[in-house]
Formats: structure tokens, C-alpha cells, sequence
């Protein structure tokens, strides 16, 4: 039988609501207390975003938890920028967490729009990113953003787009 695994996001997206401001020390007790629930996965943050982040990956350290692992949460390299040299996935490593969650754009719209970049260059940042990830992170969680959203007409993935010719090895 297959075993369900829950992933949490209260620490960072649940910090997102208006009015809604955790302290460090108020992270690292939901921590615990998703833990003793039985959480497999706790999402504690974005440590590239700011200072209370970078605190609870530093803090969650000294705590013992049952079984749940700490996740980061990040993007994706930047354009022109190689992941040994952007900020964000450096951060991500720094602050050693159990698990690297990355997320990257999956609508064409955001692709073409926010990030102004081809579909295939997309791909690579989203392969350059996880293959450095998965060699400097003990487990790597990729988040297609968007890419369930059913009012989007085309979804850039690997199954719809071939991955550019210069890479022929796998990362999983």
C-alpha cells in the first residue's frame, strides 16, 4: 500500500493572509505542533525573502523533531545567472534545510511575460536549477506553478516541450 505524505505550506503561505505575522518563536512551536500531528513535510519559509526566515531555518536546527522535515522554499535560478551564482539557490543551500522546495513558471503567459524569456530557456532553469540542487540538497521538491490551473492554455513542462539538446542526463 502507498503511503500519503503531507506537505505543509502554513509557515510560509499561511503568512501571506493580511494581519498574519508569526514570530520565530512562533514558527518553531507550529513546528513542532505540525509535527506531533504527523506532518511529513514542513514548508518553514523563504530564507532568500527576509531575516525572520534566515532566524527559523537557524533556530529549527536545535529543535528535535519526531519525523517531519524542514523544507526552503525558492525559485528558480534567474536568467543569464548560472545557480552556483544566484543568490536565491545559494541561500536555499545555506540554510541546510532537510528538503529544497523550488517553484518555476509553468503558464506560457508568466513565461513570456513576467520573466520575458523563451519557453526553452525556461526549461533550462528549471533543469540547471534542480540538477545543482539535487547535488548540493539531501531531497529536492520541484512546484510547477500554475500548472494546474485549468483556465491556462498552454503549460510549458518538459511533456509538452522537448528539454534543450545540450542535456541528455536525468536528475532524478
Amino acid at each position: 500500500m502507498s503511503l500519503v505524505k503531507i506537505y505543509d505550506t502554513t509557515l510560509r503561505d499561511g503568512t501571506q493572509a493580511e494581519d498574519i505575522s508569526f514570530l520565530v518563536e512562533d514558527k518553531v512551536r507550529i513546528a513542532h505542533k505540525l509535527d506531533e500531528f504527523g506532518v511529513h513535510y514542513i514548508e518553514g519559509g523563504w530564507p532568500g525573502s527576509n531575516p525572520k526566515d534566515v532566524a527559523f531555518f537557524k533556530d529549527i536546527k536545535k529543535e528535535k523533531l519526531s519525523h517531519a522535515k524542514i523544507a526552503a522554499f525558492g525559485s528558480t535560478r534567474r536568467a543569464k545567472i548560472t545557480p552556483d551564482k544566484d543568490q536565491n539557490i545559494i541561500t536555499l543551500i545555506q540554510a541546510q534545510p532537510d528538503v529544497v522546495t523550488i517553484f518555476g513558471k509553468t503558464w506560457d503567459f508568466h513565461v513570456r511575460e513576467a520573466l520575458r524569456i523563451s519557453l526553452d530557456e525556461n526549461l533550462e532553469l528549471i533543469f540547471d536549477s534542480l540538477e545543482y540542487l539535487k547535488a548540493h540538497a539531501p531531497e529536492v521538491f520541484y512546484d510547477a506553478e500554475h500548472f494546474f490551473d485549468a483556465t491556462r492554455p498552454i503549460r510549458n513542462t518538459p511533456s509538452r516541450h522537448s528539454r534543450p539538446q545540450r542535456r541528455q542526463r536525468s536528475i532524478a
